[in-house]
């Protein structure tokens, strides 16, 4: 297995996983829907409802962390970490993983195995209401979650590592884009011909790779001089 074969193989159990657990915003909306008509116009509200709504909305924010991961979305304050080279960027992703991400999801792992066992040994249920529901299972999902991060952060030291070698950032699995979109909008315009159509999309994914793949730093000079320019 190459390292781009291994690097996309982790990205995709992470989409997957977090594209399955995105249907839980479908639940939550038709949870909160029929309770706001059972409380409002029924006069009937429902005891354990903030309960199953706080389940939901966990279960989908911990399960999306790594997909997030994978996309390279997470929030990063990069008014300086953009204008680094690929290296530099590598070197300090690197040092960040392995000095607080690993220490940290892992713990989180640690902790949260023992807190499940513990719910599922004495069959908890939330004390939030009287008669509340089970949350052993919900808290199955802090260690799941971890695991999933922690799979994905091992993907992301691997790719610093390649781009400490290479000088360029080695590709993410891609997911569906604004891209997807323009083109659609472009097809369906009868001002636009064929090639124009084209190039335009080509500059559009040209800056979402730039973006995606953290190469701004060398962009900004030509590209890396021992890795080149990754979009080429």
């Amino acid at each position: 297995m190459t390292v781009e074969r291994f690097l996309h193989t982790i990205d995709g159990i992470s989409t997957w996983v977090g594209k399955a657990a995105a249907w839980l915003i479908i639940a939550l909306m038709a949870v909160v829907c029929i309770e706001v008509f059972k409380r409002y116009l029924l006069n009937a509200p429902t005891a354990w409802i903030f309960d199953l709504d706080n389940m939901l909305y966990g279960s989908l924010f911990m399960l999306c962390g790594a997909y997030t991961l994978a996309q390279n979305a997470h929030v990063r304050g990069d008014f300086l970490y953009s204008s680094m080279r690929p290296r530099t960027q590598a070197t300090l992703d690197l040092v960040l993983y392995i000095v607080f991400f690993l220490p940290g999801i892992a713990a989180l792992i640690y902790a949260g195995t023992d807190y499940a066992a513990d719910s599922w040994r004495i069959n908890e249920h939330s004390n939030v209401t009287a008669d509340g529901p089970p949350v052993y299972h919900f808290k199955s999902v802090i260690p799941i979650a971890g695991a999933l991060v922690m799979l994905q952060g091992v993907a992301e030291i691997v790719r610093c590592i390649v781009c400490l070698k290479t000088g360029a950032w080695p590709s993410r699995l891609k997911d569906v884009a604004e891209i997807d979109v323009v083109g659609e909008q472009l097809a369906n315009s009868e001002y636009v011909d064929e090639e124009s159509r084209k190039i335009a999309i080509e500059h559009v994914q040209q800056i979402d790779e730039t973006a995606r793949q953290r190469g701004l730093g060398g962009d900004k000079t030509g590209g890396d001089k021992t890795g080149g320019d990754q979009r080429k």
